[in-house]
């Protein structure tokens, strides 16, 4: 029987092998990671991260985890958000949980957010180091494209979380229209590498990150392995003409 595989950019590597590949991409990058995607977006992934920030609704007292979150960008959204609900009603304050696999972001995520109600953890997605039905919410920003096995990050996350928990991804997709996909294609392939290169020092880094991006599930695949995991009531929302979208769902029952 021949070895698993998963997509790692445009080519296919053993599943066994991709964490350590992936590993390699993100700790090459780290520093620079915010600052790339500022480039690489013109800013608007603040806009996009923002929206699921606040469709994610946290809530004081809830228990959420921020997958892949490495730099803790959107993790500091959430507990700002948190702590504004928690003004306006009391209550206890909100944890989140930044659980990444790259110790090497997970680093920089430190160093940079030091608010209160943020915990690090280096961890992996398909096996996230936390028990059955421990969450609120779990949320994952550009990140599960990354994983080694889509189905089995989707089952961890539907396992950690409560009965009637919320499940977000923000992820890039499929843009709805094929004159802007054409334009897509034309910046993603020919400009982020060299920026990547240029600000980064590593286009290589950046051209996996950009063939990864055309690997992921369109919209609807993407909701049907939600749903084949348990989820309930999934839809997503398609944001800047589907260059990204917001998937959602909600953990109904036991796992």
């Amino acid at each position: 029987m021949s070895e698993p595989l998963a997509p790692f950019g445009f080519a296919d590597v053993a599943r066994e092998d991709k964490p350590r590949l992936v590993a390699g991409v993100f700790s090459s990058v780290a520093r620079r990671y915010d600052l790339m995607n500022d480039l690489m977006s013109g800013g608007v992934h603040r806009i996009w991260k923002d929206i699921a920030a606040r469709r994610l609704n946290p809530q004081p007292g809830e228990v959420i985890v921020d997958c892949a979150g490495g730099t803790g960008d959107m993790a500091r959204r959430l507990v700002r958000l948190a702590e504004a609900a928690r003004a306006r009603r009391g209550g206890a304050p909100a944890s989140v949980a930044v659980i990444d696999y790259n110790a090497d972001m997970i680093r920089v995520g430190r160093e940079r957010a030091r608010a209160a109600g943020i915990g690090w953890v280096v961890g992996d997605a398909l096996a996230l180091p936390l028990p059955d039905a421990a969450a609120d919410a779990y949320l994952i920003a550009f990140g599960i494209r990354n994983t080694a096995d889509l189905a089995k990050a989707l089952a961890e996350a539907r396992r950690v979380l409560k009965p009637g928990g919320r499940f977000l991804c923000l992820e890039f997709s499929k843009p709805a229209s094929a004159a802007l996909a054409r334009a897509y294609d034309a910046f993603s392939f020919n400009v982020i590498p060299a920026i990547g290169a240029r600000v980064a020092g590593d286009g290589e880094s950046y051209r996996y990150l950009v063939e990864s991006i055309r690997r992921f599930p369109d919209q609807a695949a993407f909701a049907a392995l939600m749903r084949a995991a348990g989820f309930a009531h999934v839809g997503w929302t398609n944001l800047t003409g589907g260059v990204a979208a917001l998937h959602q769902g909600w953990a109904v029952g036991g796992a």
